[in-house]
Parts: C-alpha cells; sequence; structure tokens
C-alpha cells in the first residue's frame, strides 16, 4: 500500500515538475479573460445596439392607484422585479396576499414638454388592457425627445390640406423638403457665414496690429475700411438667403393627437423641428432593420443634441482620430531617438541607468499629474509666450495660449513616450551584435548601420510601442479635461478657412462624451443606452487603430526576418 502511495506521489512530483501544470492554468487563465473581455464587448454591444432598434410604440391602460383607470403611450424599455414590501413602502398601496413580487414595465412615454419625464413605471398587475395601434407615429424631434401620437393634419401656411388622404406620405414629402432646407440654412450658416466671420476677424487684427506698431495711416486704414464694408455685405447678402429660408421652413405644420395620463390633447408641430418619423407598429422586420442602419448612420455623422443625450457623436469620434493620430506622429520620432540615444550612442554607467529607471517610472505617473503639466507648461508657458511673440494683436483673448488640440497631443504624447522608449530599447537589444559589426565591416558608417540595418530591423518593436501608446492614449480623459477637450464643439479641427488645420481649437472625445452624458446629463435614463453606443464606438475605434499599426508592423517583421536568421 505504502509502496503504490510512493509511486503515486512519485508521479505527480514528475508531472508538476514537467512544467504541464502551468501550461494549462496559463491557457486556462487566458481563456477566462478572453471570455470575460467578449463577454463584456458583447453586453456592452447588445446594450448600445439595441437602442437603434425601432421598438413598437404600446397603448398601456392601467389602474392608478386611486383606483381610476389611466392610458399611457409609450416603448417598453425594461422590466423590473421587486419585493411586495417595497412595493407597498413606496406607493401607499396594500397588495393582495397571495403577491409577493411586483413585475414592473418601464415605458419610454416620450412628449417630454407634455408630460414633464420621459420614462414611467408601470405595474403588470395593473395593466388592464395591451395593444399596438397601427396609426401611432413616433416623431424624433429637435428638442423635448420623441413624441408618440397620432397624425391628424398637415398645415400649409396655417391652411390645413384637407384634399390630401394620405397624411402620412405627405408628412415624409414634406419632411424631405424640410431636410433640404435645414442643410441648406446649415451649410449657409457655418461655411458662408463662418467665412465672413473669419474674414472680418482677420481684419479687426491687421487693424491692432497697425495700431500697435504705429504704422497705421489713412490709406491703410481706408483700405481696411473698403474691406470689411466688402464683406458686411457679403454678410448682408447671406442674410437675406437665410430670412427666406427660414420663412420657407416655417411653412409645413402637422397636428398630432397625444395621450398624456389618459387625456388626449391635439400638439401642433412645426416640420422645422421634425428630425424624422416612423410608425414601428406597422414596419416588417426587414423595414426596422433599414431603419435600424438608419438610424445607426445619423448616430455616426451627426452632431449631438439635447446636452449630449440625441443626435450623433461625429464631432467626437472625429477629434478622437484626429488627436491620436497627431500624438502618435509625435511621440514616435521622440520615442525612437530617445531609445537610439540611450542604447546606441550613450555610454553606458550609472547615469544610463538612472535614466531608464526615470523612463519606466514615468509610465507610471498617474495620467492627471500629465494633465496638470500639460495644462501649465504647454498652454499657459509655452501658448502664452507664443501669444506674446506672435499674437499680440489678438490679446488679451488668447490664440495659442488656450487649451486645443496640439496641446492635448503633445501631452499625451509626453505620457505614452516611456512605452515607446521601452518597446524600441528591447528591439535594438535583440539584434545581434554580428550584424553591426558585418554592416561596419563593409564600409559603412555607424549613421548609414543605425539608418539602413538596426533601424529597419527594430521597425517591428517601434510598432509595438506605438501599438501601445495608441492603446493608452485612445481611452484616457483626466489629463484631456485640463488641455483640450470640451462637452460640445460646434467647429472641427479642420475647415475651409486658411490655414485649413486649427490646431489651437478645441475639440470632442470619446471617452469625455461618455463621461459626460453618462454622468452629467440631466436626464440619465435617456443616457444610458447612448453611453453603451459610445463605449463600444470607442473600443471599435482602438481596435482599428491598432489593426492598422499591428498591420504595418507583421508586413516589416517578414521583411527583415531573413536578416535576424
Amino acid at each position: 500500500m505504502s509502496l503504490t502511495t510512493n509511486n503515486q506521489q512519485s508521479a505527480f512530483a514528475h508531472w508538476w515538475k514537467s512544467g504541464n501544470p502551468m501550461i494549462w492554468i496559463n491557457a486556462g487563465a487566458v481563456s477566462i479573460s478572453l471570455i470575460m473581455v467578449f463577454g463584456l464587448l458583447g453586453l456592452i454591444a447588445a446594450r448600445g445596439g439595441g437602442h437603434f432598434w425601432p421598438k413598437d410604440v404600446l397603448s398601456i391602460e392601467y389602474k392608478t392607484i386611486d383606483g381610476k383607470l389611466s392610458t399611457i403611450v409609450g416603448e417598453l424599455i425594461d422590466t423590473d422585479v421587486i419585493s411586495k414590501l417595497r412595493y407597498e413602502e413606496s406607493t401607499g398601496q396594500t397588495l393582495p396576499k397571495e403577491l409577493r413580487e411586483v413585475e414592473r414595465w418601464m415605458i419610454k412615454v416620450g412628449n417630454r414638454d407634455q408630460n414633464g419625464a420621459d420614462f414611467k413605471w408601470v405595474s403588470k398587475f395593473e395593466i388592464q388592457k395591451l395593444g399596438k395601434p397601427s396609426s401611432v407615429v413616433a416623431v424624433e424631434r429637435m428638442e423635448w425627445g420623441t413624441l408618440f401620437g397620432e397624425l391628424k393634419s398637415i398645415s400649409e401656411n396655417g391652411v390645413d390640406m384637407a384634399s390630401h388622404t394620405d397624411l402620412w406620405s405627405e408628412l415624409h414629402h414634406r419632411l424631405d423638403r424640410t431636410l433640404e432646407l435645414r442643410d441648406l440654412i446649415r451649410q449657409l450658416e457655418k461655411s458662408e457665414i463662418g467665412r465672413v466671420n473669419y474674414v472680418l476677424e482677420k481684419l479687426r487684427l491687421e487693424r491692432r496690429t497697425l495700431e500697435l506698431d504705429g504704422t497705421e495711416t489713412a490709406e491703410n486704414l481706408r483700405e481696411i475700411a473698403a474691406k470689411e464694408r466688402h464683406q458686411q455685405e457679403i454678410y448682408k447678402v447671406i442674410q437675406r438667403k437665410l430670412e427666406v429660408l427660414n420663412q420657407q421652413i416655417k411653412r409645413d405644420k402637422a397636428k398630432f393627437e397625444i395621450i398624456n395620463e389618459g387625456h388626449s390633447q391635439i400638439v401642433e408641430l412645426p416640420f422645422a423641428v421634425i428630425v424624422g418619423a416612423i410608425k414601428p407598429n406597422v414596419m416588417n422586420a426587414g423595414e426596422k432593420l433599414i431603419q435600424y442602419f438608419i438610424n445607426l448612420y445619423h448616430f455616426f455623422m451627426d452632431d449631438p443634441r439635447e446636452a449630449n443625450t440625441e443626435g450623433g457623436i461625429f464631432p467626437a469620434i472625429f477629434g478622437t482620430v484626429m488627436m491620436v493620430l497627431l500624438m502618435t506622429v509625435l511621440v514616435t520620432p521622440f520615442g525612437v531617438i530617445a531609445a537610439v540615444y540611450l542604447r546606441e550612442y550613450a555610454k553606458q554607467g550609472p547615469v544610463i541607468r538612472i535614466i531608464r529607471i526615470a523612463v519606466n517610472n514615468l509610465a507610471g505617473v498617474p495620467s492627471i499629474v500629465y494633465g496638470v503639466f500639460g495644462l501649465g507648461f504647454f498652454v499657459y508657458f509655452l501658448g502664452g509666450n507664443i501669444d506674446d511673440l506672435f499674437f499680440t494683436a489678438a490679446k488679451p483673448a488668447p490664440t495659442v495660449g488656450t487649451p486645443g488640440i496640439m496641446w492635448a497631443a503633445l501631452t499625451l504624447a509626453i505620457m505614452t513616450v516611456p512605452v515607446v522608449i521601452v518597446s524600441t530599447e528591447e528591439g535594438l537589444t535583440r539584434i545581434p551584435r554580428s550584424i553591426r559589426e558585418g554592416s561596419l565591416a563593409l564600409g559603412a558608417t555607424r549613421f548609414e548601420t543605425l539608418r539602413n540595418v538596426i533601424l529597419p530591423m527594430a521597425s517591428p518593436s517601434i510598432m509595438t510601442g506605438v501599438i501601445l501608446a495608441i492603446a493608452r492614449a485612445a481611452g484616457e480623459v483626466a489629463p484631456l479635461m485640463l488641455v483640450g477637450v470640451v462637452k460640445l464643439a460646434p467647429d472641427l479641427p479642420i475647415d475651409a478657412n486658411f490655414p485649413f488645420v486649427h490646431l489651437e481649437r478645441k475639440f470632442m472625445h470619446l471617452g469625455f462624451h461618455i463621461y459626460d452624458v453618462g454622468f452629467q446629463s440631466p436626464n440619465v435614463e435617456v443616457a444610458r443606452p447612448l453611453v453603451y453606443a459610445t463605449s463600444f464606438l470607442l473600443v471599435l475605434v482602438i481596435i482599428f487603430l491598432n489593426l492598422a499599426v499591428i498591420l504595418m508592423r507583421n508586413k516589416l517583421r517578414e521583411r527583415y526576418r531573413s536578416m535576424e536568421n
């Protein structure tokens, strides 16, 4: 018996020393981690993506606490089960003994301008009648959220269009016209008027510069005044166009019958405030799928509305990608040059070892510290001095001495440069000494060896550092709140005005957008699905940027694999 036990213990010890258990433990840990990551991404995608699916609109007749019947119309958003005791404490209502728990339905009733709230909880046992009326319309508006109601009439310049029997087709026909007018108005306001304001500001700064230099003359002032009058004339022409378009967009109105706590009322909506309208209860699966992708498109391409709880997030996508690309362009050369100096040129000794320790420690500094440094050094010191030297005419209003996308990219570059340095040094260390000596023996200089042999072979490691830098920088929010990101940036950093790329402007960021919508929104329930959707989109943006760099790294690795062998 003891011999068998000893053999089993010996076999177990041999199996443990073989290393196989650690392999299985590591494989299990990696598998669990992957399951958790993909599960989390799946949850975020489901919660966020489901927001854009056209939901059926329910008509619910239920008993109120005082026993009266009331009716609400809206979408079923969520269900919840609470205990009988909790329900009785919150409502003061005594429930039957056989009920031990209460299922509640969260209904998006919309019509916030009339109801005062977007959502209402209804207990399932209180529901007396449930239906899906085919005539109900879900109207997306510029403000006050969604309106649920029945289309009653359409008027043009105050006159009802009684001759049109198909009100639904007429609604879409006039809505298409309104959307075209809205695009024209937006183009005039952003492009044409923006260009006039840009030129007028340049002329104001030119006059101010002449005053500060003491070189103003009557002739110079007349030229500037003539240019200003010309721009004012252009502005008046644009303003007249805008007045005509604004008058045209106010022409059509639609009346809807809505249900407000059991009472019906007529609400008149100008087409100018309508974004879109659908009848979800009569749409089949194919039509809902088409509408789903239309909603996704608007989410990606439109500007935000209603304190960022409605509309799209295109400015945030643009700002995030531009900031990360700009940061990558800045951090890569600095990180590579520093690593090359430390590994190839610097004399190895205590000072270099201290520098390496400092670089490794910098990678662990909290990001908010970099934000404070960026605000103090880049914005106030560097930007303030640039304003003093080159933009005196604009003072006291700062030009570059204010948070902007350039300072944000520089701050994140400083934050991520240790990652690039460490990764590049590791790549340089792995290159055999014989390759360096062989290149020098063939007559190449030290710089030619570095440029033509060492750096190309180390490029996969450099790309790995860039990947890690992008992954960290794209999700950072805390430093950006100090050096450039804002809740709403009406102008993108790129436009048609010289110099076309305005790196001094503030910008929107997906990470800050998530924080703002999720924690600063006045209407949390409305904002919650957008938080999930924006979070998933941020992950996709990071994955896309990383995949682009990974493909480049793999190509470089295959190209120089033969040199390593």
